[in-house]
């Protein structure tokens, strides 16, 4: 797939196997940029290195920003319901590098390439393990539907984030992570 340029330093590109080199930089990035907020999500190089290769299976959508083969951040993706869904997993950016537009370009380049494979709607899941939003800690089978349309985010969770590139939330799966550590499910339609 021919790459596509954001700028002058970076470019996004199908990340594949025969980008050996990248592989344990990719997995080490899931373990450093989850350590602070998710540090269950890849605790060890060997658990990034797993999820790194599950994301290179051919059926996935993987892709890289790069910059002189530097790896800055990597977002994947899994087919649901004949593919007509793709669940974005995971959105990954190097911490140091985070607020330039990198996750955006990212996930603006998932968007077409889901596009291009006839997908109809996109989903994740973004996990609120650490109170970082209203919706943990509170019985989320009470007035779920007014708890998610009065969501306040307390310690920059990344669902504004997503709410900026259109995702909507769809869905809460309460305790998905432990009591009152629900996993806040977002949802576009591209």
């Amino acid at each position: 797939m021919t790459p596509v340029f954001y700028n002058n330093r970076m470019k996004i590109v199908t990340f594949t196997k025969e980008h050996a080199r990248l592989i344990p930089f990719a997995a080490q990035l899931l373990v450093d940029a989850f350590r602070e907020h998710w540090p269950d999500a890849w605790p060890s190089l060997e658990d990034g290195l797993q999820e790194v290769h599950e994301m290179l299976e051919s059926d996935r959508i993987c892709r890289v920003a790069v910059d002189d083969e530097k790896l800055l951040g990597m977002i994947g993706g899994i087919p649901q319901y004949d593919g007509h869904v793709w669940e974005l997993h995971p959105l990954v950016v190097q911490p140091d590098m985070q607020g330039q537009g990198i996750g955006k370009a990212l996930i603006e380049d998932f968007e077409e390439q889901v596009r291009l494979r006839g997908g109809l709607t996109i989903t994740l899941g973004t996990d609120d393990e650490d109170n970082m939003t209203s919706l943990s800690n509170v019985d989320l089978y009470k007035n779920l539907w007014d708890k998610i349309r009065d969501v306040r985010n307390l310690k920059r969770h990344p669902f504004e984030f997503y709410q900026k590139m259109g995702y909507v939330i769809t869905g809460i799966v309460p305790d998905a992570n432990g009591k009152g550590k629900p996993d806040i499910i977002m949802s576009k339609r591209v």
